[in-house]
Formats: C-alpha cells, structure tokens, sequence
C-alpha cells in the first residue's frame, strides 16, 4: 500500500469491459439496468480521482444503437468526464499514428475546444464494431464528440501493426496496446502466419510497463476459434481481456510468457449461465514504475443473479417416472428451490439498497430418465411481481444417449451434458454450415460455399447490410463464369457440373482467397446502399426545389459563416481563460501544440516486433488449451 500511494509518479487506471448499453433497453423491469450501472463506474472514476479509464470493448450491446442509448451514453459522459481537474499525464507517441482514422487525430482531453477531466481510452469489441460503407461504429460518434479517445483498430486483413500510445506521468511510463474485435479465425491464422507485430519503442524499451487491451475469444471454442494466450509477445506486463463475461479480474500469470492477464468480465448479466452468476466487479489498477497493484471494486447496481441446477435422477427416493403425480411434485420441488433462492438474493439485497429489487433466477432441471416438463409458462405466472425474469426461470433440458459406444469416438454425451443456450453462443454462420452439411443432396450448396454464405448470412443478420447475400451470390456466380470461359468447358451439362464441383472444392481449401471474396461482396452491398442513399438524398432536394427552398442555399453561403468563426473565437477566448487556472492543463494543451518535434522523432521511435521463436511450437499447431 505504501508503494502505491498517490503521487506523482503512479498511474491510477479504472479497468471495465462489455457493459454492453442499451441490452434490453425496451424490457420494463431491466431497460435501465445498464445505464445505470455505467453511472455507478464513472461515479467511482470520479471518486477516485483516476488518470483515465480504460475499456476492453462492447461499450453498447447493438451495433447500431438506438437514439435513447446514444443520448444516455453522452449524457453520463458529460456528466462525469468533462471537468477543469487537471490531466497528470502526457503522451509521447505520434498521435497523427494512434488516431489515425480520425478526423481530429490526437488524444480528447488537449483538444483546445474541450474540458475533459477524465481521459477514457476505448478499443471497439464485437457487439459496436465498425461496419457499413465508411467503417463506422457507434465510438467513432464518440470520438467525434470529444468525449471517449477509440484506439486500436485495425483496417487492414493482410497485416496489423499495432502501435502502442506512450503515456508518461512523472518516472513512469506506460505503453499502451489496443486491438479491437476482429473475428477469431482470422486472426488466429494472422498470428500463425506472423502477421501481427507489436511495435516497441526504441529508446529504453525495457524501462516501459506495457498493458495490452484485447477482444477475442479467451476460452476454446474450436480449433481456431480462439486466440491462445501463447500467441501473445512476452514482453507484454499485462492484458486486459474483453469479451469473455466471466469476471476473474484478479491477474493470473502465464506460466509460458510470464504476463499476467486480468479478465474483468461484463457489467451486466446478458446470458443465464453460470459464467454470468459470479460477482460482478471493476478494477482500479495502480502502475508504478514496472509493478503494478489491481484493486478489485464490486458494483453494487448490478441486478443479483442466482442459479442452481437439479438432476432428477439423482433423486430416485423423491421422483419416480412411474408415478402418475411425479409431474406435480416435480414442480413443487422446483417451487421450494425458487423460494430458497429468492430468500437468498432478499438477505443480499437488505444489505445493499442500491442493487435492484427484482433478481435473476435461474433452476436448469436436468429430466433425463423418462420425466416430462411441467408447464414452464404456467409456473412462470407465480413469479411476475418477484423476479426480473419470470419466462426463463426454469430451463428443462436432458442429456440425448449415444446409440452406439465407440472409443475410437468423442464422447458427445459430455458435450451435450451442459445445454447450448447456458454455455455458448450459437453464432449465425455456425448455425447455417450445420445446416447445409447434414440437409439432404438436393438441397447442398454446388456454387457457393458453406463459410462464404454463413459470412454473408451473419452480416445481413447482425449488421443490417441487406444486399449481403444478394451480392455474395452474384459474386460468386461471376467469378464461376470467368473459370469456365477460361477453362474452355464444353457445354455439356456433366462436365459443366465437374468443373464447378472443382473450383469450388479449390476455393474451401483457400481460406484466404474465400476471405477476400466475401470482403469484396460486402464491399459491393456497402457501395449499393450508399449509391440508393444518395439516390434518396438527390430526390429529396429535387422535391425541396421543387417547393421554392432553392433560395435558401444562397443565404447559407454568406452570413452564417462569418457568424460562426466569429463566435468561435470569442468561445475560445473564453475557454482559455478558463483553462489557465490549471498549470497542469495548460502545459498538456501547449503540449499539443509542441509537439512537432516529438512526432518527427516518435515515428521513427518504434522497432517491430515479432512472435519469439520459442512461440515456433504454438504456431505449428499444438496450442496449449487457456485456463
């Protein structure tokens, strides 16, 4: 504690991921629940009078959020971000660099027009990542407003440099890596291809505490969809890893690359499954020199979420299949199990009056065995005016039986133990190659491919691009007619059917060329939608002439523009004066101002990086499995 004590020195940095704005916004009992408990994270950010905050993605839940997310968003960021105390620290890196998509390219809180007494630093995740014809994503809007600094995206597909923001605040300096959400496969073959490189600082690269932000998948869900903690560079002192609910913000160490990596979890509960019921928690991380301290802050907004399972057939004194009125004392048991919960989330709550007053319940009655579900929406009924979740307090699943038993095969029993809605996430492409590889023949893909058309099918599903599937099709059809007319096919209808079958089967094996195609197809919707919203815009303005508004153009041209800069300068006169009382402030602001020479020589202060060699036996394909 003495250690990291407030000082000049230390660094103290608010630590939350996924609070996901706006879930079930229009929901009458949870609407709020998001909203307000990021109140309650940058209440403590303001209590605690921190540096700056720093998110690892997933600020909003939708990609496209509504306008009561977006206005509640602002309105808690004015409120607790904008301010006249002082910023501590300074950058040091080419921001022209870290800020590059942006039209105002450096960091929010020396931007001359502004008051911001909270810095927060933000990485996009999977929910609010850029999409549509311009890239844009629900931070940029943000970012553009002054209030939030978005860093870590990655534009290209072919090769990520990442190059850190360097922070210093007295002795102490801080590189800081971002990646926002890139989806998991890609980037796994990116790291085995060596295609990531975390660029250092050259001067006295050993004297910086290096803290890398990510948003990917942590825990195994595939082969490759996942990213290894091994794939990391070891000279990395900390990640901080989005994406995963789960909070286990305590930093564990990597044996291997001897980081540590904290993993805050979400803000809100979004699935009911038991990653989901562990306290929810923030971090306060304190950095000194190259030690550093996570202080753990439990929220206390969080709605209580409790959750039990029962086996019925670990119950045979109680339940037997047989009996004609097992249905009802099933349900019963399953009664006293929701009451003991609902005690238990009361005492909680009596002890804190700023949780909400309706919990979360939970009961997985597991009903192998020959039982059958009782009626989940009639036992819902009794449980309205008392849980926040009266549809889905109950969840009958039960185990489906192998047929056959082979040890040369998985044992899928186990896999399906634990029903697919509590422990994973289905994603849509998933769902749409399942689909085609066990559909009967006549009704199999021949052209496209099963990866291109779950792509497009996930674009058109969570990103609203509509013409994504039409384009995909049209894509791949075109591409299929240049290789038969330069493969000379005849006309006959076998063959034609052999050399399609062929360059398919050429295409799955090429992931990459696959990648590229479904890019350029959703380049081709962006570009369409763009191209029907001008058209809209140009019918608008004729209908606008139309009406006699054409005169209106001319007075636009002239006064209103010598109003506002004349009005800016008189608004920037006073904000400056304003500023002044802060020797702190001050001295960040004429830092921007000065930093010509530092850009000149910080672009030319990074060396890369690349993935050590003793990383050579992850890449060859033995990952070890994350913890």
């Amino acid at each position: 504690p003495v250690l990291f004590r407030d000082d000049e020195d230390t660094f103290k940095i608010l630590i939350a991921t996924d609070i996901h704005l706006g879930y079930l916004e229009k929901d009458p009992v949870r609407g709020n629940d998001t909203f307000v408990t990021l109140n309650e994270i940058l209440d403590h950010a303001q209590n605690k009078e921190v540096d700056f905050i720093l998110l690892g993605g997933d600020l909003f839940h939708e990609n496209k959020p509504s306008r009561k997310t977006v206005h509640s968003c602002l309105e808690s960021l004015r409120k607790y971000c904008m301010g006249d105390r002082p910023v501590q620290f300074e950058i040091l890196s080419d921001q022209a660099v870290n800020f590059h998509y942006s039209k105002f390219p450096w960091v929010n809180y020396q931007d001359e027009n502004l008051n911001i007494s909270i810095p927060i630093f933000s990485i996009h995740g999977n929910h609010d990542d850029p999409t549509g014809a311009d890239a844009l994503c629900a931070l940029d809007i943000l970012s553009c407003a002054g209030l939030l600094n978005h860093f870590g995206r990655s534009t290209s597909v072919e090769k990520i440099d990442i190059s850190p923001i360097l922070l210093r605040k007295g002795r102490t300096k801080i590189a800081l890596y971002g990646l926002g959400a890139i989806p998991d496969e890609r980037l796994y073959r990116m790291f085995v291809n060596k295609q990531v490189t975390m660029l250092r600082p050259k001067e006295d690269e050993d004297s910086w505490f290096n803290l890398f932000v990510i948003h990917q998948n942590r825990s195994k869900h595939g082969a490759t969809n996942y990213i290894p903690e091994q794939f990391l560079d070891d000279f990395i002192n900390l990640v901080v890893w989005g994406h995963e609910h789960e909070c286990k913000i305590a930093p564990s160490q990597n044996e291997q690359q001897r980081f540590y990596v904290s993993q805050p979890g979400s803000s809100v509960v979004t699935s009911l499954s038991p990653g989901e019921a562990v306290k929810k928690h923030i971090g306060l991380l304190h950095v000194k020199g190259k030690k550093m301290k996570m202080q753990k802050i439990a929220l206390e907004t969080v709605r209580t979420f409790h959750m039990e399972d029962i086996v019925l057939a670990d119950h045979p004194d109680l339940f037997n299949p047989d009996n004609p009125k097992v249905t009802q004392a099933i349900q019963a048991f399953c009664m006293e199990k929701v009451e003991l919960m609902l005690d238990k989330a009361e005492r909680e709550r009596l002890g804190n009056p700023r949780q909400p007053e309706k919990p979360l319940i939970r009961l997985r009655v597991d009903y192998t065995g020959g039982f059958e579900p009782f009626s989940v929406h009639r036992f819902s009924q009794k449980y309205v005016d008392r849980v926040a979740n009266p549809k889905d307090i109950i969840h009958f699943f039960r185990h489906r039986e192998q047929k056959e038993k082979d040890d040369s095969d998985l044992n899928f029993g186990k896999l399906v133990s634990r029903p697919a809605s509590e422990g994973m996430t289905l994603r849509v492409e998933d769902l749409v190659k399942q689909y085609f590889q066990t559909a009967e023949k006549k009704v199999q893909l021949s052209l496209l491919t099963e990866r291109g058309m779950g792509e497009a099918v996930q674009e058109f599903v969570d990103k609203e691009e509509k013409d994504a599937i039409e384009e995909l099709v049209k894509f791949q059809l075109e591409k299929t007619q240049r290789f038969l007319k330069e493969r000379r096919t005849d006309a006959e209808e076998e063959k034609i059917d052999e050399e399609v079958r062929k360059f398919r089967e050429s295409r799955k094996k090429n992931t990459e060329e696959e990648d590229e195609e479904v890019r350029e197809a959703m380049t081709r919707a962006r570009a369409h939608r763009s191209e029907d919203t001008v058209l809209v815009a140009a019918s608008s303005d004729e209908e606008l002439m139309d009406t006699g508004m054409k005169g209106t153009g001319d007075s636009d041209d002239g006064l209103p523009a010598t109003l506002s800069r004349g009005s800016s300068r008189a608004r920037g006169r006073a904000r400056g004066a304003r500023g002044q009382n802060s020797t702190a402030r001050g001295s960040s602001r004429r830092g921007r101002g000065s930093t010509s020479q530092e850009t000149a020589t910080s672009s030319r202060t990074y060396k890369p990086v690349s993935v050590p060699a003793k990383n050579m036996s992850v890449m060859d394909g033995r990952p070890s499995v994350c913890p």
